[in-house]
């Protein structure tokens, strides 16, 4: 691959973990309640994302400013409705509109209509019941099949 090929996917990375940063943050606010536990989660994900802090608060004071993207990667797609279930579940108190996102992003992703439901349920559960994220991708790809 040449180096702009290169370039260019680190760019689309970029662009996908600042997105991620962007639901991340919608979804924590659609309750009206923004609380530590899940700026706590999102400060974590944003590390393990190559996102600063700095560039956490420019998404969160202008997130017009950030389009979305659908990552294109299976794996990807996985990692971030992973994070996005888990940032509904941290303040173990579910709400019906965060639950409804979920469903929205599962489907933007490209899951299945059929299996949005089931699938968000199936993590929200792993998560609360402490199993790995690779437990969770597994059963994950079992649901799917």
């Amino acid at each position: 691959m040449e180096f702009s090929g290169i370039l260019n996917l680190f760019r689309q990375g970029k662009g996908t973990a600042r997105s991620h940063m962007k639901n991340l943050i919608e979804l924590a606010a659609v309750d009206g309640n923004f609380d530590d536990v899940e700026y706590d989660l999102l400060r974590q994900i944003a590390k393990r994302n190559g996102v600063s802090t700095s560039q956490l608060e420019s998404i969160r004071s202008n997130p017009a400013g950030i389009s979305f993207e659908i990552p294109t990667d299976d794996r990807e797609r996985f990692n971030q409705l992973y994070d996005l279930v888990q940032m509904m579940s941290v303040d173990q108190n579910v709400h019906e509109e965060e639950r409804k996102l979920c469903n929205l992003f599962a489907i933007k992703f490209g899951y299945p209509r059929p299996k949005v439901k089931e699938l968000v349920e199936t993590l929200r559960l792993n998560i609360i019941n402490g199993q790995t994220h690779e437990e969770a991708f597994k059963r994950s790809a079992l649901l799917l099949r």
